[in-house]
């Protein structure tokens, strides 16, 4: 049976509905080219703490309305502010992106025009990126006077440093297939076929036991920085404690009787 969608759920500029277990969630700012205010990043970690919150929700699509994803900052509230309000701004902005990361739910960012400046490192802090083949990247803020300082945290740790070091020095933008050839971008589908991919890959997702996918989730982001020795000796920890868990006896037993699994999420 195929779910009836929830109705559209409106914070001023995010929007967020959930069908077959996907929420897509969209920045609605077109007019502003979807600049990330203040109000818009608290609104969108509003969103999707409260997403996170839900079992009939097994992945979320973030996305922009209108041409652009997301240009970044907004401006118009970055001038003639004290150091306060500054720290504020960016603490809201990293408080974001580590809500997309502790998210049990992957993410995965649809990208349909620009992804600069902060926009670019919202898509890169994402689990997963699809993108249009028109779309591009980059880090402008070396332009304006503002490097790009937080945005290479996370595009650094998705495309090493020759190459965040060249997108934040020159602040060049890249194209879709240059973000893909260098990893920062999972696939690029023609303009047409974004969302119907973009869902297909959520659907694919959504196939698995949440809670899986939520351990999954949250051993990858704390191994990645790890060394060998303890990598290893953290994820065999992890291994061990979802091997005990009812759907991975579930699963395993599913498998060797060659029929479909049936996930209690638990």
């Amino acid at each position: 049976m195929v779910a009836t969608p929830t109705a559209p759920v409106a914070t001023d500029w995010v929007l967020s509905e959930v069908s077959d277990r996907i929420a897509t969630v969209t920045l609605n700012r077109p007019d502003k080219r979807n600049a990330l205010s203040l109000a818009l990043m608290r609104a969108l970690i509003t969103t999707l703490r409260d997403l996170g919150a839900r079992q009939d929700v097994a992945v979320v699509i973030l996305t922009g309305n209108g041409p652009v994803f997301s240009a970044g900052h907004d401006l118009r509230e970055m001038q003639g502010r004290t150091a306060g309000e500054y720290q504020e701004i960016f603490d809201v902005c990293c408080e974001l992106m580590e809500t997309i990361q502790s998210l049990r739910q992957p993410v995965i960012a649809m990208i349909r025009g620009i992804a600069t400046a902060a926009g670019c490192q919202l898509a890169a802090t994402c689990d997963l990126v699809i993108a249009e083949e028109g779309a591009r990247f980059g880090t402008p803020g070396v332009k304006i006077g503002l490097f790009c300082s937080t945005p290479m945290v996370a595009l650094s740790r998705a495309i090493g440093q020759k190459r965040s070091m060249q997108m934040l020095l020159t602040g060049t933008l890249i194209d879709a297939q240059t973000a893909a050839n260098w990893g920062l971008v999972n696939e690029v589908v023609p303009l047409e076929q974004l969302e119907a991919r973009t869902r297909e890959l959520a659907g694919q997702i959504a196939t698995a036991s949440s809670l899986v996918i939520g351990i999954g989730k949250e051993a990858f982001y704390a191994q990645i920085d790890r060394d060998q020795r303890s990598a290893y000796d953290y994820t065999k920890m992890v291994m061990t404690m979802n091997a005990l868990a009812a759907d991975a006896q579930e699963g395993m037993c599913a498998f060797l009787e060659k029929r479909p699994p049936t996930w209690r999420n638990e």
